[in-house]
């Protein structure tokens, strides 16, 4: 029996558990050639998608995060979902797609990644059923499992 040796620089590929978390990989968008500008507009509330009707490119602004302090460049539209339109009743409704819930939540979140136990509790569905739709080999809005630090 041959013996196969895999490199030491290529990623080792773990089957996600119920208690991976999961972010949206904004490289994903980009691999892909999508504009996630065009997604984040779907999420928008009514007033904000009014306001942005007008405009395609909204660019990048400094964010600073509250706990550690640390400047990040965000998309205006990201950030405007999750000071705003995320904090809307009803933004995560009912009638949304299992996907659209999730990456919502993750948006909401400030793509902080979420198990499917996690997710699970705000969005209403089973933590198997996230997992089963996330871990699957078709990725869903570039919801993938988080890189470990």
């Amino acid at each position: 029996m041959r013996q196969i040796t895999v490199p030491s620089s290529l990623p080792t590929l773990v089957k996600p558990t119920l208690d991976t978390p999961f972010h949206i990989d904004y490289d994903w968008w980009e691999r892909k050639g999508l504009c996630i500008g065009i997604e984040l507009r779907t999420h928008l509330c009514q007033e904000h998608q009014a306001v942005f009707s007008e405009y395609f490119d909204t660019g990048k602004m400094d964010w600073v995060d509250e706990k550690t302090g640390e400047v990040t460049q965000v998309d205006g539209l990201q950030h405007v979902l999750q000071v705003h339109c995320s904090k809307q009743p009803g933004y995560i409704k009912e009638h949304l797609s299992l996907v659209d819930a999730i990456f919502r939540v993750l948006l909401a979140n400030g793509n902080e990644p979420l198990t499917c136990k996690e997710l699970s509790n705000i969005v209403g569905h089973s933590p198997e059923k996230i997992l089963r739709t996330l871990a699957g080999r078709q990725v869903y809005k570039g919801i993938r499992p988080a890189p470990e630090d």
